[in-house]
């Protein structure tokens, strides 16, 4: 007498059953196959186990092309909103299409006046844009670190429409810049920010580092020095080699203030960092965040690439600046020194002037000292 054996689904096609049940009730033409046969055919495990396998890649295709279509949506979300925000959050972007509109000009018309005023207007939204970037970037590296990256990008405008006036053998202009640069920095800048930081916190008193501030004079006396006893060989006559000794002494000076420049980052950033690191900035790495209301509006790599496009279009823009300017000192009949000592300065430095004017509105003093010995 034969034993009657009892047929048990095996692993495998029970867990197909269960993806099987919940394919049932996603309403799938295979799906409703499948519940239907289930209904008629008696239990056959090899069957079971193919036509739930048919239906297991149905399940896994539909939910992999899902995946797929969240996955562009999450993508498409984050340059929405990224566009929106850089883009779009500020009124003196609408500045912005003056830049396409100078090279614009320049290939039609040729009119130096239009496009040198037409390529200043497009760079000052962009120089803006540079501050608010390297603002974000503050947020992932801190105070210091984040006041060095400003002082860089800050002077990027700058140090672009130096570089192509130097190339263009405008060596008178980028003297004049220098100057009014630091004439900006020191009368304009330092005085808006004491006054817009008084009216902000007028009930309380803001305090900054004693030694810190001690060196940054130093610094400022150096690079006075600097520029200063060239000048005075120059006037004077009183070389021992006529054209020489001016231009040694230069470049002497030039090479000391970049190894002091140097000195002076190993300075905030390792030896005395603690004279640097502001009180926000030691509460958020002990874990107690004061500042829980501020959060970064964009990503970390969203920012660098931000900061890369900005740099990119400014450089494009200074190009045309620089090389409009002496036909734009003609047409307006202004001074080039006036354009030089003024203009471009304030173009320049835009992003450093309001980086510098925020931080001492929002009593960040620490942040607002660093940036401001980088200017």
């Amino acid at each position: 007498m034969e034993t009657p054996v009892e047929v048990k689904p095996t692993r495998v096609a029970s867990g197909f059953l269960d993806d099987l049940s919940e394919t049932c009730k996603m309403g799938t033409p295979n799906g409703r196959a499948m519940c239907k046969s289930d209904d008629e055919v008696p239990f056959d495990s090899e069957i079971n186990f193919h036509l739930s396998e048919s239906i297991l890649v149905d399940v896994r295709g539909s939910h992999s092309g899902e995946s797929q279509t969240a996955r562009h949506e999450t993508l498409a979300g984050i340059i929405y909103k990224s566009i929106r925000v850089v883009v779009f959050s500020n009124k003196l972007n609408l500045l912005m299409p003056f830049g396409p509109l100078a090279i614009l000009v320049q290939k039609l018309t040729g009119h130096l006046g239009w496009v040198f005023g037409l390529s200043l207007l497009g760079i000052v939204p962009l120089a803006e844009r540079l501050g608010y970037a390297t603002e974000q970037l503050a947020f992932y590296t801190g105070d210091t670190v984040g006041g060095l990256l400003n002082a860089t990008f800050g002077n990027a405008t700058e140090l672009i429409i130096s570089i192509y006036a130097l190339k263009s053998g405008m060596t008178r202009v980028v003297q004049l810049s220098l100057l009014g640069s630091i004439l900006s920095n020191m009368l304009l800048v330092l005085g808006c920010a004491f006054l817009c930081g008084g009216i902000v916190n007028h009930k309380k008193e803001q305090v900054f580092n004693k030694a810190a501030a001690s060196v940054n004079s130093g610094l400022l006396l150096m690079a006075v020095m600097g520029i200063l006893f060239p000048a005075v060989l120059h006037y004077t006559h009183t070389e021992v080699r006529v054209g020489k000794s001016e231009l040694s002494l230069s470049r002497l000076s030039s090479c000391i203030m970049l190894v002091a420049y140097v000195a002076y980052l190993f300075f905030q950033l390792k030896s005395q960092r603690s004279l640097y690191v502001s009180v926000n900035e030691d509460e958020s790495q002990n874990g107690n965040n004061s500042n829980d209301d501020e959060s970064p509006d964009i990503s970390k790599w969203e920012t660098l690439i931000w900061l890369s496009v900005m740099t990119a279009w400014i450089s494009i823009l200074s190009e045309y600046l620089v090389g409009a300017m002496e036909g734009a000192s003609m047409a307006w009949e202004i001074p080039v020194a006036f354009i030089s000592v003024i203009l471009l300065p304030l173009v320049g430095n835009a992003a450093e002037h309001a980086s510098a004017i925020m931080f001492a509105m929002k009593d960040k003093l620490v942040r607002f000292q660093f940036l401001y010995s980088h200017m």
